[in-house]
Parts: structure tokens; C-alpha cells; sequence
């Protein structure tokens, strides 16, 4: 379950920060000589530490893994240069602070370079296309609520961790406890996608606690997680992708990928379709696709109800989905079969 994920995490950083308050309560009359209560004084700082730790902690887990291993790899770098050039200029006959002077300088230098180097290199391949798929996705309310996820990640088309934001989490817990019967099940639905998605073999989902206070919008904020981990974001949110790319971001558009997999249809192929309702012009049939999209079938009012064989003459794309006009052929009319290259007859009433 998601959420005993989250309680393992706050029990051990309880039982962490007990650990080092006993520590420091239990070391302090050993180090400390002074009278009073030294083993208060060493509780307090146990105390203090282990903030220290909840902090360090915080901040790498803000930070993508890929600038921390760029960062470390620099420090060390420059560590190593700092206590070469020690050696080599013989920095003895010189106060020791100075020496741990150069240490510190020359490894934070060589941190900077290094996250820097790292993040540039990051930013350069994803550019041309080179971004590696076990990039950690970042799922959105529209995405989860939706569901193609799912099938996604079982085919493939979606590799690497899959991380849910905890303010997504609860927007989506707020739609399930709607009193909208509408918005109820849609949120429903939505946790059971996550569901299904936690208890699938060999997917990685990650709920995580970053959040950004001053920020007020659930978009906005799925952007700023995006950027700080590296992370690519899947949605079926239109704005939300075109944001996300405005500022460098990574998306992956359920909707466009299930338009890019639709069979092309071209004029003059026949398509299988039912007629269920009337169309805004008199005389015109609209019926759907198994994929969903909306078949215009010209005269084909007469034939409410009917699945018939009509005859494609244009395909419209738009930033809402693709339409297909057709036109339903008369009952003598033949209807050649482009693909499996035969003719059908119709028998004249």
C-alpha cells in the first residue's frame, strides 16, 4: 500500500532521531567535564543533530540523483587537487586553518562545476532525444483519473518509477469524497488506477512529500517537481503539457500517443461503422470508432442503427481529435475494399 510506505518513512525517522537523542543523552558526561547536567546538555544536542539530518535529508531528496552523483564526484575532485597542492607546497609550516581553508574552497568548487557539468549534459541530451526511459515519470490527476496508464506500462510504452506528488494524491482523495456522484467515481477510479499500478509486478510507484508552499496550483507545482528531480510528466492536461514544455520539461501526452496509434484512414478506403444519432446537418449519421473517434457519415440518418459500410472522402485533425467523413453507399452501389482488394454487393430493394 501506498500509504504504509509513508508510515515506514515516519516511523523510522522517529525512532532515528530517538537513536541520537539517547546517544547524546548517554555520551554527554563523557565528553563534556563541566558541572551541571552535562547528559541534558548532550541530549540537547542529539536533539539538534538529528534536525541537522531531517534537513540533509530533505535536501537530497529535492535534489535529482543525477546532480547529486555530478556534485559528490566534483567535491571529491577537489578535495583531492586541495591536499595534492598541500603536499607539493608543503602547507605545514603554515596554520592548519589555512590548509582546511583550501580544502573547503577547492571542494565546493569542484561541487559547483561538477552539478553544473552535470546538469548542462542533462539538458543537452534530452534536447536531441537521448534522455534515458528510466527517467522518473511524474503522474498527474488527468493521467491517473484516465487510466491508459495502466496499459501503458504493461506494454511498455512507459518505463522507469513512477512518481505520484502527495499534493496530487490528496486532490485526487478530495474528488473521491465529492459529493458530485460524477466526481466521486471519477476519483474512485483514479485510486483504484493507482491501486492496480502498486500492486503490478515490476513497477516502481513513489509517493513523495515534496511540496511547495508559496506555490498555490496543483499544475504549477507538478512543473516545479519536474524540473528539480528531472523528471518527465505524463498527463492528458493540453495546458498542462504546453506549460511543462515552455519551461524545458519533458512530457508525455496520453492523448497524443493514443491519436499517433489510431489506424490512418485514407479517401476511398471503406470503414465499418454504427449509425447511432443524427448529425448537426439534415441527412447526416454520427457514429464512433472502437478508439473513440467520431465518424460523420453523409445521408446516413436513413440508416439510425444500422452498422453499414461507408465510404471515406476527407479526415479532419484537430487539437481535439481526429474526424472522419464518410458517405453511406446507395444499395446498388459497390463498394471496393482497398485493403483486402475485393468488392462487396449490395442487392437492390
Amino acid at each position: 500500500m501506498l500509504g504504509d510506505d509513508r508510515l515506514n518513512v515516519i516511523l523510522y525517522r522517529f525512532f532515528l532521531v530517538l537513536f541520537l537523542i539517547l546517544a547524546g543523552y548517554f555520551a554527554g558526561p563523557n565528553i563534556f567535564t563541566f558541572s551541571g547536567d552535562p547528559a541534558g546538555v548532550g541530549a540537547v544536542l542529539g536533539t539538534l543533530l538529528g534536525f541537522v539530518v531531517l534537513l540533509v535529508e530533505r535536501a537530497v531528496n529535492r535534489t535529482p540523483p543525477h546532480i547529486m552523483l555530478g556534485g559528490g564526484l566534483g567535491a571529491l575532485s577537489g578535495i583531492g587537487v586541495a591536499l595534492a597542492f598541500a603536499y607539493m607546497v608543503d602547507l605545514r609550516a603554515y596554520p592548519a586553518l589555512l590548509t582546511l581553508a583550501i580544502v573547503v574552497f577547492l571542494g565546493h568548487l569542484g561541487f559547483v562545476i561538477g552539478m553544473r557539468s552535470v546538469r548542462s549534459f542533462k539538458l543537452a541530451t534530452a534536447k536531441t532525444g537521448m534522455a534515458a526511459a528510466s527517467n522518473p515519470k511524474i503522474l498527474d490527476t488527468s493521467a491517473i483519473i484516465d487510466g491508459r496508464i495502466v496499459e501503458m506500462v504493461e506494454l511498455g510504452f512507459v518505463g522507469g518509477p513512477l512518481v505520484v506528488p502527495q499534493f496530487v494524491l490528496q486532490e485526487l482523495q478530495g474528488i473521491a469524497d465529492s459529493t458530485d456522484p460524477l466526481r466521486r467515481a471519477r476519483g474512485r477510479r483514479g485510486l483504484g488506477v493507482l491501486e492496480k499500478l502498486n500492486t503490478m509486478e515490476g513497477v516502481e510507484v513513489n509517493v513523495v512529500d515534496e511540496d511547495f508552499l508559496r506555490i498555490k496550483e496543483v499544475d504549477q507545482k507538478i512543473v516545479a517537481l519536474a524540473k528539480l528531480k528531472g523528471a518527465t510528466i505524463v498527463t492528458t492536461d493540453f495546458n498542462l503539457a504546453k506549460v511543462a514544455e515552455l519551461h524545458g520539461i519533458r512530457v508525455m501526452n496520453v492523448n497524443e500517443l493514443s491519436q499517433a496509434l489510431r489506424p490512418v484512414v485514407l479517401p476511398g478506403e471503406p470503414l465499418r461503422v454504427t449509425i447511432q444519432k443524427e448529425g448537426k446537418e439534415p441527412g447526416q449519421g454520427v457514429g464512433y470508432l472502437e478508439d473513440g473517434t467520431m465518424v460523420v457519415v453523409e445521408e446516413g440518418y436513413a440508416r439510425m442503427g444500422e452498422s453499414i459500410r461507408a465510404v471515406v472522402t476527407s479526415v479532419l485533425q484537430t487539437s481535439a481529435g481526429r474526424m472522419i467523413f464518410t458517405k453511406a453507399p446507395e444499395d446498388s452501389e459497390e463498394v471496393v475494399d482497398v485493403k483486402e482488394r475485393r468488392k462487396v454487393w449490395r442487392r437492390s430493394s
